[in-house]
C-alpha cells in the first residue's frame, strides 16, 4: 500500500498496534494528527523522515502531500488519533486518493472510548443493566442527522459514550434528562485517558457539572452516563456452573 491510515490509541504510546508501530517506523513520511496524538509517538520515526503536523494544514495540502511522496516511491503514514474510523475524518481522505488512484490501508487504533473504560475500570456491558453501548457526540459545528439527536439516544437509557462535547456539558445534560435519564443517573468525564495527566471525575446528572467546571476541563474528555457505572448488576451466565456450551458441559 501506498498511503497507511494508522490509528495511534488513545495516548499512551504504548498502546499502538505491533502492526501501526512497524508501519511507522518504516515510513518516509508521516502526517500526524497535532496535539492529539501523544509526540512521543514520532520518535519512533526513522531518521530522515519527513513529519508534518496536520492541524494547520487543510484536506487538500494533506492529500497533496500524500500524492508527491507517493510519486516519489515513498512510504506514507497518516496517523490519526484513537482508533481512524471514529471521528476520525478520514472518509473524505480516502475518497480522494481514490479519485487519484492511491492505494490505501487502513490500521485500527484502541479508540478513547475503550480506553476511558480501562480508567474507570468499568465494564460498559452488564448483565440486565445495559447491553448496548451508544457512542455519539452532542451536535456543534458538525450536524447530527434528526433522528440522532442526543435526547433521542438518551430515551433508550442505554450506556453512552459521547465525544468532543464536554465544552456543552450543560447542554448534554439537559438533553440526557429530557430523553428519560434521571438526575440520579451516574456520570463520569474523563480527561486525557492514558495519558500521564489523566483525570477523572465522577458524579450524577445532578452534580457533575459543578465538579467538571471546578475541575476547569472543556476540552479532550470523554463523557459516559449510564447505570453501567453503579455496582447493582446480575453476574454473567457465561461462566454459571449449570451453562454448558460448545467448550465446557453444565454441571
Amino acid at each position: 500500500m501506498q498511503v497507511v491510515f494508522v490509528g495511534a490509541g488513545p495516548g499512551d504510546p504504548e498502546l499502538i498496534t505491533v502492526k501501526g508501530q512497524r508501519l511507522l517506523n518504516q515510513a518516509d513520511v508521516i502526517i500526524y494528527a497535532g496535539s492529539l496524538v501523544n509526540p512521543e509517538l514520532l520518535q519512533l520515526a526513522k531518521q530522515g523522515a519527513s513529519i508534518y503536523n496536520s492541524a494547520s494544514m487543510t484536506l487538500e495540502e494533506v492529500v497533496d502531500v500524500m500524492e508527491k511522496a507517493v510519486a516519489a516511491g515513498q512510504k506514507v503514514v497518516r496517523l490519526h488519533t484513537g482508533d481512524p474510523s471514529i471521528y476520525g475524518a478520514i472518509q473524505e481522505q480516502m475518497d480522494l486518493l481514490d479519485k487519484k488512484n492511491i492505494t490505501y490501508e487502513v490500521i485500527p487504533g484502541v479508540s478513547s472510548f475503550l480506553a476511558v473504560a480501562a480508567a474507570l475500570k468499568q465494564e460498559y456491558t452488564l448483565p440486565e443493566v445495559s447491553q448496548t453501548v451508544i457512542i455519539t457526540r452532542l451536535e456543534g459545528r458538525t450536524p447530527v442527522p434528526e433522528k440522532e439527536k442526543l435526547a433521542l439516544l438518551a430515551s433508550h437509557t442505554a450506556t453512552m459514550c459521547i465525544f468532543l462535547s464536554v465544552h456543552m456539558l450543560d447542554s448534554v445534560i439537559e438533553e440526557l434528562i429530557s430523553g428519560g435519564y434521571t438526575l440520579e443517573t451516574p456520570i463520569a468525564v474523563v480527561q486525557k485517558a492514558t495519558w500521564p495527566d489523566q483525570r477523572i471525575m465522577r458524579g450524577t446528572l445532578a452534580t457533575i457539572a459543578q465538579t467538571v467546571r471546578e475541575a476547569g476541563v472543556d476540552r479532550t474528555a470523554m463523557i459516559v452516563v449510564g447505570n453501567c457505572l453503579n455496582n447493582d448488576y446480575a453476574l454473567s451466565r457465561l461462566y454459571a456452573p449449570e451453562f454448558g456450551h460448545m467448550f465446557r458441559e453444565a454441571k
